[in-house]
C-alpha cells in the first residue's frame, strides 16, 4: 500500500506558520529523546557504579577473611595453645567443601574413642571389685550416716562426700551423668579414702583402713596406668590427625578462594576501566587553558608524584619512555581519556600537600642545609619544563 503526502505538504507551503511549528515540535520531540537517552546513560552509569560500591565491599569482606585466615594460620603454628584456637575457629569455616564430612568423621572417630574408653573403665572395674571386697571396705560402700551417727560437723569437714555406691551408680548411668574418662573414677575413688583419713583421727580404726585400702588401690592402679596411657596417647594422635586433616581442608579452600577472587577484583578492574572510559568521553574537550594549567601543576608535583602522573601518559602511550633521562612531553597529543586523569591526580595530589608543604618552607627556609631530595625534585620539575617548552616551540614553528 501506498500512501502519497503531496498534498499534505502542498497545503503546508501555503502555511508557514503550521510548518514553523511543526518543525519546531520535531525539533522539540528529538530534544526529548536525546535528553532521555542521556538520563538514561546517566542512570545506567550510576547503577554499574552503585553495582561496583557493592561488588568492592563484598570483595573487602572476603579478601580480609583471607588475610585473617592465613595470620590466625601463622599464629597456630607458632602457638601452644593450637588446639583450642583451631577449635573456636571451626564454626567459621563451615563453608568449606568436604565440612560436614569431616563433622561425620570427627562424630565416628569420638564415638568409636569413647566406647574404647568404657572397655578400659569396665577393665578397670576388677580394680574396684579387689578393694571393695576387701575385709576393711566395708565403711566406704555406702554414703556416711551423718545423722545416724551424729556428726554434726562432718560437712563442716567434707566439702564432697563420697562412697563406692555413688561411684558405682555413676558408672552405670546412662543420662549424661556418667564417667567420661578413667580418671575421673581414679579420682573419686582417691576421695573416699581421703575424706576417711581426714575426718576421722589418724589413731582410729577408720583412719588406719583408709589408708591401707588407699595404699593397695595406687599399686594396682600403676599396674594398670600403662593401659591408660596408651589410649590417651592413641586419641591425641587421633585428633591431631583430625586436626591437621581439617587445617590442609581449609588451606585448600582459602586457597581456591583466593585463585576466585583475583579473577573476580581482575575482572572488577576492567569494569571499572570500562567505566571510567565512558566517564571520559561523555566529558567536555579539553581546553587550551586547561592544558596549560596541567602542565604548570606538573612543575609542581614532588618527583614521586610526578613519576605516578607520567606513568599515566605511558599506560596509554606505550611509545612514551616515562623513566627516561630526558623526556619530551606533548599535553596537546595527549587523549582526552590520559588529559582527564592528568588533571584529576595533580589537582588531587597537591590540594593533598599543599598544607604541609607550605609548612616545611616556612620552616626550612632560614637555615636548612643543601637537600639532595630538593635537587633532584628541581632537576625533574626542569625537565618537565623544558619539554613543555620544546613542545610550544615546536607548535609554534609549525604555525
Amino acid at each position: 500500500m501506498h500512501v502519497d503526502f503531496r498534498g499534505t505538504h502542498m497545503t503546508c507551503s501555503f502555511c508557514p506558520r503550521k510548518k514553523e511549528m511543526e518543525e519546531q515540535l520535531i525539533m522539540d520531540v528529538y530534544d526529548n529523546v536525546v535528553e532521555k537517552e542521556e538520563n538514561n546513560a546517566e542512570n545506567d552509569i550510576e547503577h554499574q557504579v552503585d553495582d561496583l560500591f557493592t561488588k568492592v565491599e563484598k570483595l573487602e569482606q572476603r579478601v580480609n577473611e583471607i588475610e585473617q585466615f592465613y595470620l590466625n594460620s601463622s599464629k597456630l603454628q607458632t602457638s601452644t595453645s593450637q588446639k583450642s584456637t583451631f577449635v573456636k575457629d571451626k564454626d567459621k569455616v563451615k563453608h568449606i567443601p568436604g565440612f560436614k564430612k569431616h563433622q561425620q568423621e570427627a562424630a565416628r572417630r569420638e564415638a568409636t574413642a569413647a566406647k574404647r574408653m568404657q572397655d578400659t573403665m569396665r577393665q578397670f572395674g576388677s580394680i574396684l571389685r579387689q578393694i571393695t571386697q576387701h575385709k576393711w571396705a566395708w565403711p566406704f560402700m555406702q554414703p556416711v550416716d551423718v545423722e545416724g551417727l551424729g556428726l554434726r560437723d562432718y560437712y563442716e569437714v567434707i566439702d564432697r562426700p563420697m562412697d563406692f555406691s555413688t561411684i558405682k551408680n555413676q558408672m552405670e548411668a546412662k543420662d549424661g551423668t556418667e564417667y567420661k574418662h578413667v580418671r575421673d573414677i581414679c579420682s573419686d575413688v582417691r576421695l573416699i579414702f581421703q575424706n576417711a583419713m581426714k575426718y576421722n583421727d589418724d589413731k582410729s580404726d577408720v583412719h588406719a583402713m583408709a589408708k591401707t585400702l588407699l595404699e593397695k588401690f595406687e599399686e594396682k592402679w600403676l599396674q594398670f596406668l600403662p593401659r591408660v596411657t596408651e589410649e590417651e596417647k592413641r586419641r591425641e594422635e587421633e585428633e591431631a590427625e583430625a586436626q591437621l586433616s581439617m587445617q590442609r581442608a581449609q588451606e585448600a579452600a582459602h586457597a581456591k578462594m583466593a585463585r576466585d577472587l583475583s579473577n573476580e577484583l581482575y575482572e572488577t578492574d576492567m569494569q571499572l576501566e570500562g567505566l571510567r572510559e565512558i566517564v571520559v568521553q561523555k566529558c567536555r574537550k579539553m581546553s587550551i587553558v586547561d592544558k596549560r594549567n596541567i602542565g604548570i601543576a606538573l612543575t609542581q608535583l614532588s618527583p614521586e608524584d610526578l613519576s605516578k602522573a607520567l606513568d599515566i601518559v605511558a599506560r596509554h602511550n606505550p611509545s612514551f619512555q616515562s623513566t627516561a633521562v630526558e623526556i619530551d612531553l606533548d599535553i596537546d597529543a595527549q587523549s582526552e581519556t590520559t588529559l582527564w586523569r592528568l588533571k584529576y591526580f595533580v589537582k588531587d595530589t597537591l590540594h593533598g600537600h599543599v598544607k604541609n608543604d607550605t609548612l616545611c618552607e616556612v620552616n626550612n627556609k632560614a637555615n636548612s642545609p643543601v637537600n639532595p631530595t630538593k635537587t633532584i625534585m628541581s632537576k625533574r620539575k626542569m625537565q618537565i619544563c623544558n619539554a613543555l617548552a620544546r613542545t610550544a616551540k615546536k607548535r609554534n614553528q609549525k604555525c
